[in-house]
Formats: structure tokens, C-alpha cells, sequence
């Protein structure tokens, strides 16, 4: 029995396994403390600018370390097996990346839902989107190197960069020089409570969140307009709808 273990030295095969997950687990949320603490501490934008020098050294030193004791070689900090997968399987990977992200926030969803009610559940959602967001686009203008103000065409590029774009169906209507329409066309969670018969699943508060913090973090020029969102009523060919206007 695990309770009667005193050391790691009495564990045996499978539970040195388990442990393997285990420390996993605890690194990725002393990760995201130390994100956190540092947010609290010094503000959103330094702990943005800090943290993207910190995931360039960490995930490139922990990635060498495992390399050389899984035996695989890494260039740059990256496993050479990823650079030399073949494009079929790499976006596979990427959607499989994608849908365990999305997963992941259900089950947490769940787990609030079930222990304190869906009330609780939508106030974290609604807060986590809240601090994703800015994060999400600060990770995306680094990797697409967009400039501070990148404008309307710079919000498109982000949009498409999104976890969401790689499982999602979305598209663009420009409006006019200053503004776009992003519909939400397909969405996971909504198309499965569909096929289940279930009504949409009502994310206007975490939307109102999610696009507004997205949008400012890329630019803080541009504003954002809810055109439609579950539980508002909406046509067949979108979930949801939003306006972005950039502001002189």
C-alpha cells in the first residue's frame, strides 16, 4: 500500500511511474505560481516581459536534461524528433495539443460545477479568461514578432494563432479601414451540447472577457463590440460574433 511507503527508495516499478507524473504535475503548477506571484507582485506587463525570457530558458534547459537522459538529441532546446516529423503528423499533433488544452478547461469547468455549483464555475472561467487572454496574445505578438501597435491586420494574424483557430472554424468581415467582424462559425463545445440536444452553452460573460482582454493586450487601441453571443440569439452559420474598432 502507498501509505505505508516511508521513501522513494521503497517504491516499486509502477509506483516510481506514477511519480514520474507526479513531479510532471507539480512543475507545471510551481510554473504557473511563480507566473502568478509575479503578476500580483510587479504588474501584468512586466511579468509578460519576464515570462517570455523565463519559457526561452527553462523549457530549453528542462528539454536538453530530458533528452539526455530519455536519450533523444535536441537543437536549439527542441527535440530533433519534432523537427523531422512529417507535416501530416505535426499538425495532427498540433490539433491534439489544441483539443487537450480545450479538455482541460472542461474538466476544471467540471469540477468547480460539480463542487459548487455553476454559478462558482462561470465567476473562475470568467476570471481565468481574464488573465489567458493577455497572456495568449502576449505569446502570440512575440512569436509572430508584431509590433506594439500592429493595428486591425495585426489582431487577424493573433486571432488566427489562437489555441481555439486550430479546433474551431472562424472567419473575418471587413466593415470598413477601422473595423472587423470575427464570427465564430464552428465551435467544439458548442457543436457536441448540440448533437447532444442540449442548449448552447451560455459563455457571453467569459466572451466579453476572453475578446476584449485579447484585443487590447495586442493593441490597446482597438475596441470590442458583442454583436451576439449565447445566450443571445443567433443564425446558423455562427455561435458568436464580435466587432473590433480601432480607435484613434
Amino acid at each position: 500500500m502507498v501509505n505505508k511507503l516511508q521513501s522513494m527508495n521503497d517504491l516499486d516499478h509502477d509506483q516510481k511511474v506514477r511519480l514520474v507524473m507526479d513531479f510532471f504535475h507539480r512543475i507545471i503548477v510551481h510554473y504557473g505560481l511563480w507566473f502568478f506571484e509575479v503578476r500580483h507582485q510587479i504588474g501584468m506587463e512586466k511579468s509578460l516581459e519576464l515570462l517570455s525570457g523565463v519559457f526561452d530558458r527553462s523549457s530549453g534547459m528542462l528539454i536538453k536534461r530530458l533528452g539526455k537522459t530519455l536519450g533523444f538529441d535536441t537543437t536549439d532546446g527542441i527535440p530533433d524528433y519534432l523537427r523531422k516529423m512529417p507535416g501530416k503528423e505535426l499538425d495532427a499533433f498540433l490539433d491534439t495539443i489544441a483539443v487537450n488544452w480545450l479538455a482541460n478547461d472542461g474538466v476544471w469547468f467540471q469540477a468547480v460545477e460539480f463542487d459548487s455549483g455553476m454559478n462558482d464555475a462561470k465567476r473562475c472561467n470568467d476570471s481565468c479568461w481574464g488573465k489567458f487572454s493577455p497572456f495568449e496574445a502576449s505569446t502570440i505578438k512575440n512569436y509572430l514578432e508584431l509590433s506594439p501597435q500592429p493595428g486591425l491586420e495585426g489582431l487577424k494574424k493573433a486571432l488566427n494563432f489562437r489555441l481555439y483557430a486550430r479546433i474551431n472554424t472562424q472567419s473575418f468581415h471587413d466593415e470598413d479601414d477601422d473595423s472587423f467582424v470575427f464570427q465564430m462559425n464552428a465551435c467544439r463545445v458548442q457543436d457536441a451540447r448540440k448533437r447532444k440536444g442540449l442548449d448552447d452553452y451560455p459563455c457571453k460573460s467569459s466572451g466579453l472577457v476572453e475578446y476584449t482582454y485579447f484585443a487590447k493586450s495586442i493593441d490597446p487601441r482597438i475596441k470590442t463590440e458583442c454583436i451576439g453571443c449565447p445566450p443571445d440569439p443567433h443564425p446558423d452559420d455562427w455561435y458568436c460574433a464580435w466587432r473590433f474598432i480601432l480607435k484613434s
